[in-house]
């Protein structure tokens, strides 16, 4: 018998493919996601009410600033997490994909907890099990990848124990 949060979850999933919602939801979830941030202290995000969610800490690709990103991920075994660069199905690569590919060392928060990482763009031939765990956990999620044109990059988060060795 299928979890409350599972039957949500079939509800909420195709609506969150349809063009309206690819359309709003880059100009409303950001605001509060950090409007939430702000007064949870970083405990609570709105996606994190679905499915795991994440703030992803980067430093700009171009700029070398700090950067953040609010994420859905797919747990990963021991630790790890699995990112994908969906954007709402657009043509166009997220930046935060930019900046891991030109600085893959990164932190997380998850639940207030900040956290050193490593990303890893996960290779083809792993492609299709990633996506496989990520649509047992968002049914259909994929759909984003082959309505956007273009191959979504998939990340591998791979805490890091001690900062300042980035050795895994």
């Amino acid at each position: 018998m299928p979890t409350v949060l599972q039957a949500v979850r079939s509800v909420v999933a195709p609506l969150t493919r349809t063009r309206l919602f690819r359309a709003l939801g880059p100009v409303v979830l950001p605001p509060v996601e950090r409007l939430l941030r702000r007064l949870t202290g970083g405990r609570v995000q709105l996606s994190g009410l679905l499915v795991p969610s994440l703030v992803l800490h980067t430093v700009g690709a171009k700029s070398g600033e700090p950067r953040d990103a609010y994420l859905m991920y797919t747990p990963d075994g021991r630790g790890r997490a699995i990112v994908a660069g969906t954007t709402f199905a657009q043509e166009r690569h997220p930046a935060w994909t930019h900046n891991l590919l030109a600085h893959p060392d990164a932190a997380i928060t998850v639940r207030g907890r900040r956290m050193p990482v490593r990303a890893m763009l996960i290779p083809e031939g792993e492609r299709d099990a990633a996506w496989a765990r990520i649509e047992s956990q968002w049914p259909g999620y994929r759909g984003y990848e082959r309505d956007s044109g273009r191959v979504v990059r998939l990340f591998r988060l791979q805490p890091l124990a001690d900062p300042h060795h980035a050795s895994m």
